[in-house]
């Protein structure tokens, strides 16, 4: 529902709870780009703004005072059969309506899904790629290692014995 504030009229804030709620715009970069898409769609945005209006308090509200307007002025007697039918078309087109605001939720459900399909696919990759660096510099630092006791060898004699990348650490005796 629409939040009046202090600087409207009063009559456009008597009104206020009259008008359909505002929905945030989206801020993932694929519902944005799938709301592009299907904002020039007159159809659809009649449709959500019937829809939202429609699962607002105020719909029941009109509806209270309408069916209590209906029977208490005695429009009609009873069994009310121009009421009954008004609201059994009224039924129908709501119920288009919602179809169609369903559709369009799974619709974006789906581009997020499809998105985060994306996403989860290039992080794999990712993910293949850094263990291969990591392999890569594990073969390096052996090499270097190995390297380095070669040399030390060469110069000084045997390198003491440490825990290298070869073999697990010993724990020290006691």
């Amino acid at each position: 529902m629409a939040i009046a504030t202090e600087h409207t009229p009063k009559a456009r804030r008597r009104l206020a709870w009259l008008r359909p709620i505002t929905l945030p715009p989206p801020v993932n970069p694929a519902l944005v780009k799938e709301a592009e898409e299907r904002a020039d769609e007159f159809g659809n945005g009649l449709s959500d703004a019937i829809t939202r209006f429609a699962g607002s308090m105020t719909f029941v509200y009109l509806h209270v005072i309408w069916f209590a307007a209906w029977i208490g002025l005695g429009i009609e007697s009873y069994p009310y059969g121009l009421l009954t039918m008004i609201v059994s078309l009224e039924a129908i087109f709501l119920s288009t309506f919602v179809m169609i605001s369903q559709n369009r939720a799974a619709a974006k459900q789906q581009v997020l899904a499809d998105q985060e399909w994306r996403t989860v696919q290039e992080e794999d990759r990712q993910n293949v790629e850094l263990l291969a660096l990591s392999n890569q510099i594990l073969a390096l630092t052996k090499e270097v290692h190995a390297f380095a006791a070669d040399e030390h060898s060469r110069r000084k004699g045997p390198m003491p014995k440490s825990p290298g990348w070869d073999e697990p650490p010993v724990a020290p005796t006691a």
